[in-house]
């Protein structure tokens, strides 16, 4: 039977129409998804390295700076009356920095002081000396207890290594006149961030119970995180003058 134009019509009428290629715009949602991740991944990785690698290479500048102004101006004055002696060094003016901590265990270098913990100063690359919630004493004093803070990440991270000190590793505070040198005792590797006891002349929590003349590090716990408090406490076991070479005590001359 021959068939007509109409019945070709009518035949080509009832055929399912093809469905429209979503596939191809499931692949390029995917795609555009892909390079969104790609970029964001990028963003994160560059703010890590900012945050990780560059706020130290400012601070470690910034601090630089300052250490080389207070070792200058220590420089230029006169030799203080009581050079050696236990006391507060000549021309005290803490804005200025009232010294330098060294930490063998911690790293080579020597930490520039300032007054005050607040987030923006440490930013600089230094350690600070509580002046809240406990003001600390200060290393010439009779008694009391010595108090630092630092950054352990970024902007210096002076305590990135905290976790390396051992107990009866030294710990020296250099000041102008006089080389202060502890003996660390115990250390506490996770604590409250509002336990202000640790910063007691007394410090609570690190098995002494009488008067003496400590000092204490603290620092954010653990890496990368500001949830907790690593402490390490130390005592005073003995002073030396500052000669005019500004030889070391044998702790720093060891190795």
């Amino acid at each position: 039977m021959a068939v007509t134009e109409r019945d070709e019509r009518a035949e080509t009428e009832e055929r399912p129409r093809p469905s429209r290629p979503t596939r191809g715009r499931v692949a390029a949602t995917v795609s555009v998804l892909g390079e969104l991740l790609i970029t964001a991944g990028l963003v994160m990785a560059l703010f890590v390295a900012y945050s990780l690698w560059w706020t130290n290479v400012l601070a470690d500048r910034q601090a630089g700076r300052e250490s080389n102004e207070l070792r200058d101006q220590w420089a230029e004055q006169e030799e203080g009356d009581g050079a050696g002696e236990d006391r507060a060094p000549a021309d005290f003016d803490p804005k200025d920095g009232i010294g330098f901590l060294h930490v063998p265990a911690m790293s080579d270098d020597d930490v520039l002081v300032l007054p005050g913990t607040d987030p923006e100063k440490l930013n600089g690359g230094i350690a600070g000396y509580y002046e809240k919630p406990k003001k600390s004493a200060m290393p010439w004093d009779e008694s009391g207890n010595f108090t630092l803070a630092a950054h352990r990440d970024g902007h210096g991270a002076k305590f990135h290594n905290i976790h390396k000190i051992d107990e009866g590793d030294p710990v020296v505070f250099e000041t102008k006149d006089t080389w202060y040198v502890y003996t660390v005792y115990a250390k506490l590797p996770e604590t409250s961030k509002y336990n202000v006891g640790v910063l007691a002349d007394v410090p609570e929590g690190s098995g002494k119970t009488e008067e003496g003349r400590y000092l204490t590090l603290t620092t954010c716990t653990p890496m990368f995180s500001s949830a907790y408090r690593y402490i390490v406490w130390a005592e005073l076991e003995r002073t030396e003058p500052v000669d005019e070479e500004r030889t070391p005590p044998e702790e720093l001359r060891a190795g």
